[in-house]
């Protein structure tokens, strides 16, 4: 698929091309079909565009095909215009339920994309846990999550630094916020500084070290991805204790 064709975008060209094609095919039988029919047969049109998309598609969708609905559906054909009354409540409706089911099938596609990324989470800091257990080595494991953290984060490159803390870069924190100098930085708003930051290691209170994130363009990793961060950070600094490492 070429670059430009995101999915959101591909969700879009389909709310405003699938309902006039849809109502172009029932036009043959509209004298046949009930007009509660058509309806759920569109309905499914906008269910299909919004599990695919996003909400906005998904309402984009529901008016589209309240409008071609009235189009290609209703009397006069062929006209923006309904003149029964029974057509006009039938179309308000359709667009009421349109809205609220494209809506709850956009959710639902969300949920199902958090918990998959969730399980994509937990299963990263099982493995460090995992590989702090059986290894005997620290740099093992420091290495290991460095690797973690470049794709967590969307980062460029990640090293780590034993000793004592030098400079002031900006500062991914406990809590997943990034604090720079006497400022908190918007990752949420703004993704990661282009700055080079640092994830300090601690353990049982004690400073180990410090590994330099080198974020590439644009990263802008979720919180729940930063706070993992954060976690496995954490893990690096377990190991270091564990094995007696010397602390600053």
């Amino acid at each position: 698929m070429l670059p430009y064709l995101t999915r959101g975008r591909v969700a879009v060209g389909a709310a405003l091309t699938l309902p006039p094609a849809v109502c172009a095919v029932l036009v043959p039988f509209r004298a046949d079909i009930p007009d509660a029919n058509t309806v759920l047969v569109l309905v499914v049109a906008v269910v299909a565009v919004a599990a695919l998309g996003n909400r906005l598609a998904g309402a984009l969708t529901a008016l589209s095909a309240a409008v071609w609905f009235d189009f290609f559906l209703t009397r006069p054909y062929g006209q923006f215009t309904i003149t029964d009354p029974a057509d006009v409540i039938t179309a308000v409706l359709f667009l009421v339920v349109g809205i609220v089911i494209s809506q709850l099938a956009a959710r639902s596609r969300e949920l199902k994309v958090i918990a998959l990324t969730d399980d994509d989470y937990l299963a990263q800091i099982h493995h460090a846990a995992r590989l702090a257990e059986t290894s005997t080595d620290p740099h093992t494991v420091i290495d290991h999550v460095g690797r973690q953290l470049v794709g967590l984060l969307g980062l460029s490159g990640c090293r780590f630094e034993y000793g004592t803390l030098t400079g002031r870069p900006p500062r991914l924190e406990e809590d997943g916020t990034i604090a720079w100098g006497e400022r908190c930085w918007d990752a949420d708003r703004d993704g990661l500084p282009r700055e080079e930051l640092e994830l300090r290691v601690f353990h049982n209170g004690h400073f180990y070290g410090r590994y330099m994130l080198q974020p590439a363009p644009g990263a802008a990793p979720p919180l729940a991805a930063r706070l993992v961060a954060v976690t496995l950070a954490n893990q690096a600094g377990a190991e270091l204790d564990a094995t007696g490492h010397a602390h600053a």
